[in-house]
């Protein structure tokens, strides 16, 4: 008897841009995984044929790289059942369990990013992970991001399960030349932290121009208006969104809008199918359908928020963004939007420091527009390139007088991780 072969995904004939190689999500070979599976992904198109296995074969299967799990995390899933392993192009090289178990049929897991500590699993299915239900127009979606991660899922299982939805995967070391890649293979939308795209601007924003972008979508990150307003001056007729998501609670913010947070009317409404979004204690509350297993009802996300007019702002981390300056309260965020906002800075990062008497000083570093490079010497009033003094006062203009950064530095280069993301 002929067992019949498990159905292809609805995005098997999608062109796949990957290692410089032009193919289809079903010309992608499907390897042999034991099941649960912890697949440490060498390049980008093993981590795509691991994906593939999964959408055919349903295998239990955790994917990432081996750069976000350290000899811990590797102990832990061990001990968890998975079989880990390094998968390259002779297969996976596998590590045994240490205590074997059933696998969970469909069931995928993610590791969060850590921002909160040592990265942890979210368990969730390909159904959980597909939030793009809806017919989209076709598109060729630059895919960024690192194996596994949340927003590299969101991108994939797109170009899974629609048709029309064509994907341009590239590796690290492409990323400061993904822009001629890009416009090489037609790419016509780009999902990318606003770390992903402030960098690109940086280095070569007449390369960025050339790609004919009719999407971007911005997210992993505090969206302020700068980042928004550059984006727009590049791309005037492009729709410019911003999306707010977690291994935990999924997608469940999008803004079209071109304005930095969201509508203050958005809070606390109730839609069937739809999250709902509460603040409590300056923290951004999400109930949400695409949460991750065992992750159902409010979901304290840790990310602080200030409702400001008409919209409620995402400032950063909880731990991270509230600054306390001799009893006053200072967000990170709000200084490092008032900094990105100068014409000359291209990034900014705001943290506190240890001062005497007030406790703590609001401190800055900043990476200046290519157009104006770090002066070489003292001020240079004649160049107009800002120094220190003269950002100090761009901030005095527009904040508290406790807000108000105390030290600015300036670095030669935008600082990034691996997940696209700077330590903001």
């Amino acid at each position: 008897m002929t067992v019949p072969a498990p159905p292809e995904p609805a995005g098997a004939d999608n062109r796949i841009v990957v290692g410089g190689a032009a193919l289809t999500w079903r010309a992608l070979p499907t390897p042999t995984l034991p099941d649960p599976a912890a697949v440490l992904a060498h390049r980008a198109v093993h981590a795509l044929t691991a994906a593939r296995q999964h959408a055919v074969h349903g295998t239990e299967l955790l994917l990432g790289t081996a750069s976000r799990v350290d000899a811990a995390m590797r102990t832990e899933l061990l001990e968890a059942g998975f079989t880990v392993g390094v998968l390259d192009d002779d297969g996976l090289h596998p590590g045994l369990p240490t205590r074997p178990r059933a696998a969970e049929p469909g069931r995928l897991w993610l590791l969060t990013s850590g921002s909160t500590g040592r990265p942890k699993r979210v368990g969730h299915t390909l159904d959980t992970l597909t939030t793009v239900r809806a017919e989209q127009p076709e598109r060729t979606w630059l895919c960024p991001y690192a194996p596994g991660t949340y927003a590299w899922w969101q991108v994939v299982t797109l170009s899974l399960t629609q048709p029309g939805q064509h994907l341009v995967v590239v590796e690290p070391d492409e990323l400061d030349d993904w822009p001629s890649v890009a416009a090489a293979h037609g790419v016509d939308a780009a999902s990318g932290t606003p770390t992903f795209w402030r960098r690109t601007l940086y280095r070569d924003a007449d390369a960025l121009a050339r790609v004919p972008l009719r999407q971007l979508t911005l997210g992993g990150e505090p969206v302020d208006q700068a980042i928004l307003d550059q984006l727009r001056e590049v791309f005037p007729t492009a729709r410019i969104s911003w999306i707010y998501a977690s291994s935990e609670v999924g997608a469940s913010i999008v803004v079209h809008d071109g304005r930095a947070g969201f509508p203050v009317q958005w809070l606390d409404r109730e839609t069937p199918g739809r999250p709902t979004l509460s603040v409590r204690d300056d923290e951004l509350v999400v109930t949400s359908p695409h949460h991750g297993a065992g992750l159902a009802g409010p979901i304290r996300t840790g990310d602080r928020v200030q409702v400001h007019d008409d919209r409620v702002l995402i400032t950063g981390r909880l731990d991270a963004d509230e600054i306390n300056v001799g009893g006053s309260k200072v967000s990170a965020g709000v200084v490092r939007g008032v900094l990105a906002g100068h014409p000359a800075v291209a990034w900014a990062r705001v943290t506190g420091r240890r001062a005497p008497v007030l406790g703590r000083m609001v401190v800055a570093e900043v990476v200046l527009t290519p157009a104006n490079p770090a002066p070489a010497g003292p001020a240079s009033v004649d160049t107009g390139v800002p120094d220190e003094a003269a950002l100090v006062r761009w901030c005095a203009e527009r904040l508290p007088e406790h807000a108000v950064p105390r030290r600015i530095r300036v670095l030669t280069d935008i600082p990034v991780k691996e997940t696209l993301k700077s330590d903001v």
